[in-house]
């Protein structure tokens, strides 16, 4: 049984577009196959496609020359159809290539995907501007997770299976916050295989992505870094300190943190303030992209019972839901920290208002609200305020906010 993925909907429909279909995100996210299910899809309809992989080295002198190509294609599928490259970030001057192709207005709908390189995320989305639209494909949401863990049975009526399987959503919590979700590890069955497989998805990240395509002359240290921010997550940032830790000076650190972003491996918010002079406004707090991959780096993936960071990763679990929600929205994700020690998880900032949201893992059964929380309602007046947790669902007023407190899954209807 596959993994259905949301994006492939917002793929297929751009399938029709001028623009170039490009699709990038992590190694084995899950790209290729996703491609795949499409052009089998196309091939059912009776269209003509050619797919291409610049990691089988067979394909790689079609891609010495446009012409040269052009002529495969020709050869493949005559003067119009689909075109798929697949792992474009091994190409040279990817983005060039692609715009040489783009702008003699061909016959064919091209779409392209590669990992997370600078190639791919720098070179051609400035040579292909106006050209093509990106979509960022990132590791199987826990709404995905839930929908195969259950064989689909309840694909309409998820929120429903929540409400009414407490018991067993928490366990599929449970899994997911442990092992993440990278397609073939959701799709294996044996906790033993499940770390080996993520130990084969981060060497090959290591290798390919930086060693190979960044050319990062100090691999030991990028993972020594990975660990360290794996071990703060949700934690500020202290760039002097940080350096010191790896042994790296802080333009380069800086530069490591970089790649990692550009890569999917993790991603930065900054601080909501609007008194600078009380506020913290310059330290990033790190989030990772998948759990399991956070959980590797720390050697606690398959055993997080074992450290009580559950606290940790599930503020890390509920970033994602809320980045998932934002998507495509014109809203702003941070976190607001005082020199007094204050201090809310995440502050949705809106066009004119903002929205605080504030993640407790522990079970609740009484609505409790932390004196930083209170504080935070009780100087800016937000409309409304979240109190995402695992299992309870109540409302309550402070002054004139409407404060919610909610079970993680209500978010995802928020994302639909």
């Amino acid at each position: 049984m596959i993994i259905k993925r949301k994006i492939k909907k917002e793929i297929t429909e751009h399938l029709s577009a001028r623009e170039i279909t490009l699709i990038a995100g992590a190694r084995q996210i899950g790209k290729t196959t996703l491609l795949l299910e499409i052009q089998n899809e196309l091939l059912q309809q009776g269209e003509k496609v050619l797919f291409l992989n610049l990691d089988n080295d067979s394909h790689l002198p079609f891609f010495q020359s446009q012409e040269m190509l052009l002529q495969k294609i020709r050869l493949e599928i005559g003067e119009d159809g689909y075109v798929f490259m697949d792992e474009i970030q091994r190409l040279e001057n990817a983005g060039l290539f692609l715009k040489g192709l783009y702008d003699r207005n061909l016959p064919y709908k091209m779409v392209v995907s590669g990992s997370g390189s600078l190639e791919l995320k720098e070179k051609i989305h400035e040579s292909l501007a106006g050209r093509k639209r990106i979509f960022e494909m990132m590791p199987v949401s826990f709404q995905e997770f839930a929908n195969f863990r259950t064989g689909y049975k309840y694909e309409t009526r998820l929120p429903l299976y929540f409400e009414t399987e407490k018991q067993q959503t928490l366990l599929m919590l449970n899994e997911y916050l442990n092992y993440g979700g990278y397609p073939r590890i959701v799709t294996e069955t044996r906790s033993s295989e499940k770390l080996k497989l993520m130990d084969e998805i981060f060497r090959s990240y290591v290798e390919k992505d930086l060693v190979y395509l960044l050319k990062i002359e100090r691999p030991e240290v990028f993972q020594l870094l990975i660990r360290i921010l794996a071990s703060q997550t949700g934690n500020l940032v202290n760039y002097s300190q940080l350096a010191s830790q790896t042994g790296l000076s802080v333009p380069t650190l800086k530069k490591y943190l970089w790649y990692a972003e550009k890569t999917f491996s993790i991603s930065q918010i900054t601080p909501w303030y609007s008194n600078t002079l009380k506020e913290i406004t310059k330290s990033p707090v790190y989030y990772f992209h998948d759990m399991g991959l956070r959980n590797y780096s720390v050697n606690l993936m398959g055993n997080m019972e074992l450290n009580q960071q559950y606290g940790f990763v599930f503020q890390n679990f509920v970033w994602l839901l809320l980045k998932d929600m934002l998507r495509w929205k014109n809203h702003t994700l941070h976190y607001w920290r005082t020199t007094d020690k204050a201090e809310v998880d995440f502050v949705i900032s809106k066009h004119d208002s903002v929205l605080p949201v504030e993640v407790k893992y522990g079970i609740m059964d009484k609505p409790a609200v932390s004196r930083s929380f209170r504080s935070f309602i009780e100087k800016y007046n937000p409309p409304e305020a979240w109190l995402v947790n695992r299992n309870f669902e109540h409302e309550i007023t402070i002054n004139q906010t409407r404060v919610m407190f909610l079970p993680f899954y209500k978010l995802m209807a928020f994302s639909t």
